[in-house]
């Protein structure tokens, strides 16, 4: 008997409909909802619309700077400000408010929310080192925002999750064995095939956007491949399997960063005459 069949008298374990059904949907659902990421050109998924999203930013904003520390005088504080202002400046204008704060936190991170809400951790100021290296930092993060890669990646989510529900109905009649050895193909599929090579494409897009914003801004993105290389040393030389992992190999970003510098020193010469 094949893997598809058993003794108890059902004809098939597979049932087609449902996924003739999600197949229709995700067709509906990808063509009519696409965007176009600024800058890049490349062509997206993203459902809610940019109020929805930044409703959803500004909400988790306040609830992030209610709970931590946020430093709001000193040359460091001031420092975000401007080169915040600086960068959003020169982005393409989705019509964020923008808004950056710095918050005292051993962290070596940062953030955009949706909405133009940005956060630096002072745990990455030493990494960054300077003015450039806090620029590439900061224009990364307002890339993602512009880039509307959180939405895309709830976009993402959920067109998973609903074939991973038309899957459990189709295989419904197969054997209990069976439909845990195909649910749990289809869990690990959806991960390293779908979800985390999108993770890693929005990083890759947002070094890129990042790189653009920093040189258009006047700051030297020839820093771009040193942050990396001093994000590299903080975390101890401590590597990943690039495949397993949301973020490119600091080794891929410094590689990416080498490929695209010209582009970005034409037009820091360009827009800053140096």
């Amino acid at each position: 008997m094949g893997p598809f069949g058993n003794s108890g008298g059902r004809s098939s374990g597979l049932r087609v409909i449902p996924l003739v059904l999600f197949a229709l949907y995700g067709i509906y659902y990808y063509l009519s909802n696409r965007e176009t990421v600024p800058l890049t050109g490349r062509r997206q998924l993203v459902e809610i619309s940019r109020d929805q999203e930044a409703a959803l930013g500004l909400q988790s904003y306040r609830q992030i700077l209610r709970q931590e520390n946020v430093v709001t005088t000193g040359q460091n504080a001031e420092r975000v400000k401007e080169i915040g202002r600086r960068i959003s400046a020169v982005a393409e204008d989705p019509g964020f408010q923008w808004d950056y704060n710095l918050i005292e936190s051993s962290q070596v991170n940062a953030f955009c929310l949706p909405g133009g809400k940005v956060a630096v951790y002072t745990g990455i100021l030493p990494v960054a080192k300077n003015a450039d290296g806090l620029a590439v930092v900061m224009g990364h993060e307002i890339a993602h925002a512009i880039a509307r890669h959180g939405a895309e990646r709830m976009a993402h989510q959920k067109l998973v999750q609903i074939g991973t529900m038309a899957a459990g109905v189709a295989i419904s009649e197969m054997d209990p064995q069976q439909q845990r050895a195909v649910m749990g193909a289809l869990g690990v599929g959806a991960q390293f095939g779908v979800l985390l090579p999108f993770s890693r494409e929005h990083e890759s897009e947002a070094d890129y956007m990042g790189l653009i914003y920093v040189a258009r801004a006047c700051f030297d993105p020839t820093e771009a491949p040193r942050l990396w290389e001093r994000m590299a040393q903080a975390s101890g030389g401590r590597g990943h399997a690039q495949f397993m992992s949301t973020h490119p190999s600091n080794e891929t970003r410094i590689r990416q960063f080498q490929q695209w510098m010209p582009e970005a020193l034409k037009i820091k010469r360009e827009k800053c005459g140096a």
